[in-house]
């Protein structure tokens, strides 16, 4: 239980470089019309399928979006610290490869299996680039975070 505790920080701590990758590519993306970010979209895309897009203000959907994102990073991140190595260059790699999955699971399945979000191809290439790179760095942080969590010592409590 405590590694999947473990894996679910590991994962929500990871969603800051990976929003810090999403915002930076996201500013230097050309030829796209500006729209929100897939969070955004996503959870705007939720909030309609359950007729309530219209009852939130601006700060409940920046809330939902949050809440989303992080939720989602939690579930993510407890899943992956069941396979996760405990060294941290394989931490790293195999994060980075979970990352990798994460986003096809989400973006290339379920996303646009259950109409929450469109499929990839109606994204410019350049945003794909962005959300695969950004579950790239989410990856390898929470590899390295669990890698490096694994490796400290136990103390005991007395």
């Amino acid at each position: 239980m405590r590694n999947v505790l473990a894996g679910a920080a590991a994962g929500v701590a990871a969603t800051v470089p990976m929003t810090i990758v999403m915002e930076t590519l996201h500013e230097r993306l050309q030829g796209e019309v500006p729209r929100p970010l897939p969070p955004r979209e996503i959870a705007e895309a939720i909030a309609v399928k359950f007729g309530v897009h219209g009852d939130l203000s601006e700060r409940d959907m920046q809330n939902l979006t949050l809440a989303f994102h992080v939720g989602y990073a939690a579930l993510t991140g407890a899943v992956f610290s069941t396979i996760a190595p405990r060294r941290t260059a394989a931490g790293a790699v195999s994060g980075a490869l979970f990352g990798l999955g994460v986003w096809a699971t989400s973006y290339v399945g379920w996303l646009p299996v259950s109409g929450v979000r469109q499929p990839i191809t109606y994204d410019p290439v350049a945003r794909t680039g962005l959300m695969i790179a950004a579950h790239l760095a989410w990856g390898a942080a929470a590899g390295l975070i669990l890698a490096a969590t694994a490796s400290r010592p136990r103390t005991s409590r007395t």
